[in-house]
This record gives structure tokens, C-alpha cells and sequence, in this order.
């Protein structure tokens, strides 16, 4: 108990001891933030081992916190932190490619291409998985740097962006969530988009809509993508009636227009394809199969969407 009493004090100094960048509007308050941020996903028992990996949930809890906590014109921006921590001494980042992170990355949609995960120290993650010594070191970020505004904070449950965010994109929600094309939120964009890569697979059960192949691993993996009926680069429309659960393959005939979904629901196949009719993977067989869709009609793919993908991409005749 001694060792952990005067580890934490190393780490209580080092906290209230983080190198924050000066700028116009002051000090950059990102790597508190981060930190809190990351001290809710073990609270939340989010964190399962000592790697940290960048997801929607990770950037979203980030936004939130940083919205109930940052009173100057700082802007949220993740991968300030995500980065600079790693001068703290007690964080590490990981590359997919095994190189050193040695450049400042200001696109977050870069960094999650590169980076696999962060990790802590070991002794410092000894400490976060103690309730205890969480607490502590949360109080003492809240106090140093965020006096003014942490009773507000702490009035309110974390989770609330996301949740009401995922909400909106299940088409379970009337509340709008618009990304400002004139001045994108590249923030929003990921939580968005990576949500929806999520929430499409899971409605239709991590099973396509149009093959019925459903296969998932035990290491988490699912072989079926979430595929946007009009093109997110059109629309900004990452909800699910938007979407459709497709294999690989049928992604793609999807998007080359060689496949589309008629006003039943039911598939059409493009009569310009020259295809082997005897294999039994031919996109032929396919046509006229009613779409396997998810539980509630709030859920199913939207007409309009469908319309659009049969009169702008489907090459073929659906009248």
C-alpha cells in the first residue's frame, strides 16, 4: 500500500503538472480533458486491458466533456492530445505499422488510420483500475484546471451525446443532428460515420440483407458491411434508413449499380451483366429475393433513398 500511496503522488504531481500549449484564448485545456475522458471509460468499465484504441464512443465522450467543461473559444479537437500526451511521460501510442507517432497529426480521420492503440504506463494503469485512486486523480484534474466549471460537469451523466446521437441515427429520435458542410465538424463526421458502420451490421443482425450469409467471429470481427444507399458525400445522412447490411461483394455490385432494391423491397439485377448463370454465386440469382430487413419499419431502408439509388446509379430498367 505504500508503493501505490507514493505512486499516486507522483502521478497526482504530474497531473496537475501537464505542459499545456498557450494560445490566443490561453492555455490548452485538451490533455485534462483527455485524461477525464479517459478516466469515465474505466469507471464505465469501457476499458478492458491497457490499450486504448480510437473509437466513436472514445472521441464522443471527449466532445462531451470537453463541451461541459471548456469555457474559451478552444476548439475539440482529439487528436491534439491523442499526440502531445505522449511527452507527458506516462503514455504511448502505438502505429499500425509498428513506426514510431513522431509527427503532430492534426486530422483525427489520419490518425486512426495510422494509429492502432495508446497505452498508459504500467504503474499508472494499476492506478486507474482502482476506483479509488481514480477517483482521486479525477478530483485533482477537476480542481486544477477546471474550478469554475466542474460542478456543472458533475451534475451531469457522461454519455448523453452518444446516446442520443445513436438515437438519432437509429430513427428513434426526432432531435436533428446536422453536420454544417460550410464548416465541417471532422469530430462529428467520425463519431457519425463510425456509428454507422456499427449500427447498420446490428439492426439486420450481422447478416446481409440481400445474401442472408451472416458470419461473425469470435474475436468481434463481422464479414458484413454497412452500405449508404445515397452516397454520405450527397447526403450528410448517416442514419440507418440510409443504410443496408451487404457482404463485400454485394457492397460493391451495390455501388457500381448492378444490383438496387425495387419499391417491394424486393432485389432488382442489372440486365446489362454478363455473368456465369450456373455458379451459384451469380448476382442473377439474386433477383426478385425479398430483402432480409431488421426488427421494426423504423429500421428499414428509407424509399426515397431507394428511389434515388435506382434513378442516379442502378444501370438497368426497374419500371
Amino acid at each position: 500500500m505504500a508503493n501505490i500511496s507514493t505512486t499516486l503522488k507522483l502521478y497526482l504531481k504530474k497531473f496537475t503538472r501537464l505542459r499545456q500549449g498557450v494560445t490566443k484564448y490561453g492555455k490548452a485545456p485538451h490533455k485534462p480533458i483527455l485524461l477525464l475522458t479517459l478516466i469515465d471509460l474505466f469507471e464505465n468499465s469501457e476499458v478492458k486491458e491497457n490499450r486504448i484504441y480510437i473509437t466513436p464512443e472514445l472521441v464522443g465522450l471527449f466532445k462531451e466533456t470537453f463541451s461541459l467543461l471548456v469555457r474559451t473559444a478552444h476548439k475539440s479537437e482529439f487528436s491534439l492530445p491523442f499526440y502531445h500526451l505522449s511527452g507527458e511521460g506516462f503514455w504511448a501510442v502505438n502505429t499500425k505499422s509498428g513506426t514510431k507517432l513522431n509527427l503532430h497529426i492534426k486530422s483525427i480521420s489520419t490518425l486512426d488510420e495510422i494509429v492502432d492503440y495508446a497505452y498508459f504506463t504500467d504503474d499508472l494503469y494499476l492506478l486507474l483500475i482502482d476506483q479509488e485512486c481514480r477517483n482521486i486523480l479525477k478530483t485533482a484534474l477537476l480542481d486544477h484546471y477546471f474550478s469554475e466549471t466542474k460542478t456543472d460537469y458533475l451534475k451531469v451523466k457522461q454519455g448523453g451525446y452518444i446516446r442520443n446521437l445513436q438515437s438519432y441515427l437509429l430513427n428513434e429520435s426526432t432531435v436533428e443532428y446536422k453536420i454544417n458542410s460550410a464548416e465541417t465538424d471532422e469530430e462529428e463526421q467520425f463519431i457519425r460515420g463510425g456509428l454507422f458502420k456499427k449500427l447498420v451490421p446490428q439492426v439486420y443482425n450481422h447478416t446481409c440483407s440481400m445474401s442472408g450469409m451472416r458470419l461473425v467471429s469470435s474475436h468481434g470481427f463481422s464479414m458484413i458491411d454497412a452500405c449508404h444507399i445515397v452516397p454520405f458525400s450527397l447526403s450528410k445522412d448517416d442514419k440507418i434508413t440510409n443504410g443496408l447490411a451487404l457482404c463485400p461483394n454485394l457492397h460493391r455490385a451495390f455501388d457500381r449499380g448492378l444490383i438496387t432494391v425495387d419499391v417491394n423491397l424486393k432485389v432488382l439485377v442489372s440486365d446489362t451483366l454478363a455473368e456465369d448463370t450456373a455458379n451459384n454465386y451469380a448476382l442473377h440469382h439474386l433477383k426478385g429475393k425479398p430483402l432480409n430487413l431488421p426488427f421494426g419499419a423504423k429500421h428499414y431502408p428509407a424509399s426515397a433513398n431507394l428511389a434515388w439509388h435506382r434513378e442516379n446509379v442502378f444501370k438497368g430498367r426497374y419500371r
